[in-house]
C-alpha cells in the first residue's frame, strides 16, 4: 500500500508541476503536501525523492524540496537532443508500427485538432492537449522498437518545457503543430521513412522557434 500511495502522490505532485499549480522555485513541505492529498508522511517523502531523482524538483540543504526552474538553456539543449534523437525514432517507427499503434495516433491526432479548436473557450484545453501531445510522442518513440533510443528520449521529453506548457502557442501555431502530427501519419501511411523524418523535423523546429528566442531574431 505504501508503494501504491508513493506513486499516486508522485503522480499528482508531477501533474501540479506541469499545469502550473506549483510554480517554479516553489518549496514543496511535506505536511502541507499530505494534508492536501490526504496521506500519511511517508509515501509523500519517497515520493519527493523520486521526483528530485527524475529533475522536477532539487533537493536544497536544510530548505527542503524546490520546483525546479526551467531556463532558456534548459530548453536550447532539450531541444539539441530531441533534434538529433526524435526524428530517427519516427524513421524506424515509420517502417515497423502496428495498425494497433496507428490507429491510437490517429485517435490522439483527431483529439488534439478538437481540443485546439476550443483553446478560446476552454481553460483546460491547453492542458489537456499537452497530455495528450506527450502521448503521441510517446507511442511513436516506443514504435520504433529500439529500447535504447526509447530510454534516452524518455529521459529527455519527461521534462521538456513542449510538455510543461502550450501557454507560448497561439491558435495558428496549435494548428500548425496539428498539420504536422497529420502529415506525419500520412508518411507513414505513404511508406515514406525520410518524409516522417523530416516533417518531425519540423515539427520540432517550430516548437524550438518558439520557446528557445534566438539571439539574432529580429526585433519590432
Amino acid at each position: 500500500m505504501v508503494q501504491t500511495a508513493t506513486t499516486r502522490v508522485h503522480d499528482v505532485i508531477k501533474q501540479r508541476i506541469l499545469n502550473g499549480h506549483y510554480q517554479a522555485n516553489e518549496y514543496l513541505r511535506e505536511t502541507s503536501v499530505a494534508s492536501e492529498l490526504n496521506v500519511s508522511r511517508t509515501p509523500v517523502r519517497e515520493a519527493l525523492r523520486e521526483l528530485v531523482s527524475e529533475g522536477w524538483l532539487e533537493a536544497i540543504p536544510h530548505r527542503g524540496s524546490r520546483v525546479v526552474a526551467w531556463t532558456a538553456k534548459d530548453a536550447r539543449e532539450v531541444f539539441e537532443l530531441r533534434l538529433v534523437l526524435e526524428p530517427l525514432a519516427v524513421r524506424l517507427a515509420s517502417t515497423q508500427i502496428s495498425k494497433s499503434c496507428f490507429k491510437s495516433l490517429e485517435n490522439l491526432a483527431s483529439q488534439m485538432e478538437t481540443l485546439t479548436e476550443q483553446v478560446d473557450t476552454n481553460a483546460e484545453s491547453r492542458n489537456r492537449i499537452a497530455s495528450l501531445n506527450h502521448e503521441f510522442h510517446r507511442i511513436l518513440i516506443l514504435a520504433s522498437n529500439n529500447q535504447r533510443l526509447a530510454n534516452l528520449l524518455e529521459n529527455v521529453v519527461r521534462t521538456s518545457i513542449i510538455h510543461r506548457n502550450f501557454g507560448n502557442y497561439d491558435l495558428a501555431n496549435l494548428r500548425r503543430s496539428m498539420r504536422h502530427h497529420r502529415e506525419i501519419l500520412e508518411a507513414i501511411t505513404a511508406g515514406s521513412p525520410e518524409w516522417a523524418e523530416n516533417v518531425m523535423r519540423a515539427h520540432l523546429l517550430a516548437a524550438q522557434a518558439l520557446h528557445v528566442p534566438h539571439p539574432n531574431m529580429p526585433s519590432g
